[in-house]
């Protein structure tokens, strides 16, 4: 393969290559993408809450928190910063006062396209060297890991 060899597994984490090897990945991954969504002017997971709205603008905040998989802190903290910007709005729900319904601004739909250009052009340099059977059975892989961890993380009571 090209490129540099991966970092040397320390000791510790001998016994536990595969997650070294997650953990590796995830930062470089997350690095290189948070770098592509600077030039646009966004902070790291801010697309995925813009990318739910692309699909359905009008959610409320809860809808957006569950469908995007980020932490409640998270998403206020993106929206506020998202709302600063003209990105999008916030608006009590007529129903419900102390709901907030999330709605994209001009400005905010106007970043659909960069957004769906920069995901495609991370995927394309994510499995340059993959063939394209390799990157389907990475894919099937990476959830089927996801799904082991969300269990046990719902599994094992907090402590």
């Amino acid at each position: 393969m090209p490129g540099s060899p991966p970092p040397r597994t320390p000791n510790a984490a001998a016994k536990g290559p595969l997650s070294y090897a997650i953990f590796q990945l995830a930062r470089a991954h997350r690095g290189h993408a948070a770098a592509m969504l600077r030039a646009m002017n966004l902070h790291p997971g801010q697309e995925l809450l813009l990318m739910q709205l692309f699909d359905r603008d009008g959610q409320t905040q809860a809808e957006l928190l569950e469908q995007a998989g980020l932490d409640h802190s998270t998403v206020s903290k993106s929206l506020r910063r998202m709302q600063d910007a003209g990105l999008l709005t916030r608006q009590p729900a007529p129903h419900d006062r102390r709901v907030m319904v999330v709605h994209l601004t001009d400005a905010g739909r106007a970043l659909q396209e960069p957004i769906t250009d920069m995901w495609r052009t991370l995927e394309e340099i994510s499995v340059r060297d993959l063939t394209p059977e390799q990157a389907d059975l990475f894919t099937t892989w990476a959830r089927l890991i996801e799904t082991s961890i969300r269990d046990h993380t719902r599994q094992t009571p907090a402590e």
